[in-house]
């Protein structure tokens, strides 16, 4: 970055529409992630529904004999999280690269925008991807975790529904899939809106379309989708 330049200096070199934009995603970002997490009874969002089931496999693992196959769910879950996380480090990795290489940067994106601008500008507009990035990295992180705490206490569930402890046990179990499966839903969102993010380098404008495009492609996926359909069908 300029060292000569105070950061009122940098901030001023954007205009009214950049800031504009940049409140369109963080709101947009924030709602869908708002209301996928609390949708009503009536409309239930696809992670919700999914999270019924989640309390209905952990009943289901009370009597089941031997757990082999909810070990194997669980591990598959883990390696999701894990992959993602990689993702996210190798992408974070990308970003900091071209944060590091931002005058080559600064002359693709000159020619794509037409816009000739200090590269501080450029420089300012890739920590929003790097902030996305950086967010999914850790829920995802946070969620691996999460699903290992799960398995230590599916582990410990009494196999004899009579058991008073069985029940109250898989409730938790339960409660804690739950909650790692949101931290995940969490992370893939931030990487969407990572993906979102990236067309400010272009503008303000493409910034606000890609933030809507992304709004729309993730509120249908979880309330318009088929497989929420299939999941309602009685």
């Amino acid at each position: 970055m300029h060292h000569g330049m105070t950061w009122m200096d940098r901030l001023a070199l954007f205009g009214p529409l950049d800031y504009t934009a940049l409140a369109c995603i963080f709101v947009l970002w924030l709602c869908i992630g708002w209301l996928t997490e609390n949708a009503g009874p009536k409309r239930p969002s696809m992670s919700q529904l999914m999270a019924a089931h989640r309390r209905e496999w952990m009943v289901q693992m009370i009597t089941r004999q031997p757990r082999i196959f909810d070990a194997h769910i669980l591990g598959t879950l883990r390696q999701s999280t894990a992959f993602f996380a990689s993702t996210s480090v190798i992408a974070l990795g990308g970003t900091l690269a071209l944060l590091g290489n931002s005058e080559q940067m600064a002359t693709v994106v000159e020619d794509l925008s037409l816009t000739d601008l200090p590269t501080v500008v450029w420089e300012l507009k890739m920590l929003l991807p790097l902030f996305f990035l950086a967010n999914g990295f850790l829920k995802f992180v946070w969620s691996n975790r999460l699903f290992g705490y799960c398995s230590v206490l599916m582990a410990a569930v009494p196999n004899d529904v009579d058991d008073p402890r069985a029940t109250q046990m898989a409730a938790k179990a339960a409660e804690l899939n739950i909650t790692a499966a949101r931290s995940f839903n969490r992370g893939l969102r931030s990487l969407y809106f990572a993906l979102a993010s990236l067309p400010w380098l272009i503008g303000p404008i493409p910034l606000i379309l890609a933030s809507v495009v992304t709004f729309i492609i993730v509120g249908r996926r979880e309330f318009k989708s088929e497989s929420r359909r299939i999941l309602l069908e009685s």
